[in-house]
């Protein structure tokens, strides 16, 4: 009878414990961030920072835009570390960071080696870590502020948006950044 009385409870307790983990379905709390994306492949991201706009391509088509955010001094190329303009170029997307601060973070190939070149001849250096990412806590606290460039030299999104890029994207995608 004992072993009867624990067995239940031991069974009752997993049960229990299995429906706190919040298994993914319609009913969790928190929707995972990571989606599917099932498209035409993008080929090219063509950001134009005037217009404050970010196009993905597929060939010639444009699949989808975005209204971005620069850095915190947009106009010009970045050119050294701390300058807070967002890069001008030709670069790729080389990387993805799930557990950015950012929310969700796809990084860009800045610098390149005449960024640096050029930066380590004026006796400087040229700065890394560009990504297109979300807002996260930062950036909405910029958006209360009607910030419209507050970024380091990054280029921001919605969190909802770069929701989307993120799963849109592969590495190797060039990004051309238009001033």
């Amino acid at each position: 009878m004992i072993r009867a009385i624990r067995n239940f409870l031991a069974l009752a307790l997993l049960t229990a414990l299995a429906a706190c983990g919040g298994g993914g379905d319609s009913l969790s709390p928190t929707p995972s961030k990571f989606r599917s994306y099932d498209g035409p492949p993008i080929t090219q991201i063509v950001v134009n920072k005037g217009a404050r706009r970010m196009h993905m391509l597929s060939g010639q088509t444009v699949v989808k835009s975005y209204d971005v955010e620069l850095g915190n001094q947009p106009v010009g190329a970045k050119r050294f570390e701390g300058d807070g303009k967002t890069p001008e170029g030709v670069y790729h997307i080389d990387r993805f960071n799930p557990r950015s601060r950012y929310h969700l973070s796809v990084g860009v190939s800045y610098p390149s080696p005449q960024d640096t070149a050029f930066a380590q001849s004026m006796g400087f250096r040229a700065g890394n870590d560009i990504f297109i990412h979300g807002r996260g806590d930062e950036g909405a606290v910029a958006k209360n502020a009607r910030k419209k460039d507050w970024t380091a030299g990054c280029i921001a999104v919605e969190d909802s948006e770069i929701e989307e890029i993120y799963a849109m994207l592969r590495p190797g995608v060039p990004i051309v950044i238009n001033p």
